[in-house]
């Protein structure tokens, strides 16, 4: 595909997003306003400069990722309008902010491109690191941490008239993947020698494998502290996904799989919030005015999309409490039906595709296992939010990427991108 079929499907994406806000304001009774000129507005934009900044500084990049990107927060955006026009408002300056972002870490990596990156993973570990213990700052302090829903992950300080948080976990987890791809492909080798067997598992020297060790511990002491176990699930995902990479040992999955039980059965004694959600999961009804409500009413907007749903701004996603974060994927299947969901998950399958696609066909082992590392991060998160949503998982709490109302969740995920569409650009290199 070229670049101008790219611009195409570019445009395509936001005259999707500005007809999704055409409907909300025709069942509200506005009718045509100017959101939806400022939606098509702020698409263009923000997508036209990313694809400028392709053209101009990774011509031969991936032309298929911020497509399907720009198809998913178009029908995110919608959603998120449908539920709260507020939101939806500060969803599309967020859109501004992650374009921008992108475009500059396009422009940052025009030279030697990712390789930059490989020089300086230990200062990358310390600063993830740092970002994870953000939300345990006091909260009498002009930069505080802020608990919400039995877990602390914000950090939110005050700007005249209003406070701003964000979730320093989503630049977090980026700072992590480029630190583990660049340990391994230094180390992969070492590590794929086995000297001891514990079982069928083969251990590679503790020497090559303590510095991932620790780094997976202290990260995953900072959230466990922070009861935030979703993005602990999902680190952990990241590390034993990308051990598994460097060595080729199945062993590490299954190892991974026994410990993620027993970290759940852990938790589950430990906090109180994560009893309420596994309860939750396992039998919503039970106790359906409080602890259940939530999933309850997802199951009831997930029954009632049938094939074609009930239309945008005719169903009541509304009813579920948080659902232009953790359910906006619930408040899609009632809206735009079983074919919607589909959709969705199709258009989020082909972008992982893509992603593994990239790491595939590069020959540099540090691109290969950047782009590997990156794109893990992007199938785990969506995989455990749909999980939840679809009840095959107790909920976790976290966002579902490009479509979920979050400024941070949003920015993270379009510098995902653009560093896989960097790898791209340089992938026979």
């Amino acid at each position: 595909m070229t670049r101008s079929a790219e611009a195409a499907l570019l445009l395509t994406a936001s005259v999707i997003a500005a007809f999704g806000t055409a409907l909300v304001g025709f069942t509200r009774g506005i009718g045509l306003d100017a959101q939806v000129a400022l939606t098509f507005i702020v698409f263009v934009g923000a997508f036209g400069s990313v694809h400028l900044s392709l053209r101009r500084w990774a011509p031969s990049a991936n032309p298929y990722l911020f497509p399907l990107a720009a198809i998913l927060a178009a029908v995110g955006l919608t959603e998120v309008y449908r539920l709260d026009p507020e939101l939806g408002s500060v969803q599309r300056w967020s859109l501004l902010i992650a374009a921008a972002a992108a475009s500059a870490l396009i422009f940052v990596l025009r030279g030697d491109g990712v390789a930059v990156l490989r020089r300086y993973r230990y200062l990358f570990l310390t600063f993830g690191v740092a970002l994870l213990l953000l939300p345990l700052l006091p909260d009498t302090w002009a930069v505080r941490g802020i608990e919400a829903n039995g877990s602390r992950l914000w950090v939110g300080f005050d700007l005249p008239g209003r406070t701003v948080s964000f979730q320093p976990g989503e630049i977090a987890k980026l700072l992590l993947a480029v630190f583990l791809a660049s340990y391994l492909a230094d180390h992969h080798l070492a590590m794929g020698t086995t000297r001891r067997k514990i079982g069928r598992l083969a251990l590679p020297p503790l020497r090559q494998f303590g510095p991932i060790l620790l780094a997976a511990a202290a990260a995953f002491a900072v959230l466990v502290y922070q009861r935030d176990l979703g993005a602990s699930l999902l680190l952990f995902a990241l590390f034993v996904g990308a051990i598994y990479l460097a060595t080729g040992q199945l062993a590490y999955i299954v190892a991974g799989a026994v410990l993620v039980v027993a970290g759940g059965a852990a938790s589950y004694q430990m906090f109180s919030h994560v009893q309420r959600r596994v309860g939750a999961w396992l039998d919503p009804f039970a106790d359906f005015s409080d602890a259940g409500y939530q999933v309850a009413q997802s199951l009831f907007a997930l029954g009632s999309g049938s094939l074609t749903g009930s239309g945008v701004g005719m169903g009541r996603p509304d009813l579920i409490p948080a659902a232009a974060t953790d359910f906006i994927f619930a408040a899609v299947a009632e809206e735009m039906g079983f074919a919607g969901a589909v959709a969705v998950i199709a258009t989020f399958a082909l972008l992982v595709a893509a992603g593994f696609g990239i790491a595939l066909h590069t020959r540099d082992l540090f691109r290969r296992f950047l782009a590997a590392c990156l794109t893990l991060v992007l199938a785990v998160q969506t995989l455990l939010i749909l999980a939840g949503v679809l009840r095959l998982f107790p909920i976790t709490g976290i966002t579902l990427p490009f479509m979920s109302y979050g400024g941070t969740s949003l920015v993270a995920n379009m510098l995902l991108l653009a560093m896989l569409a960097r790898i791209s650009h340089g992938a026979r290199v």
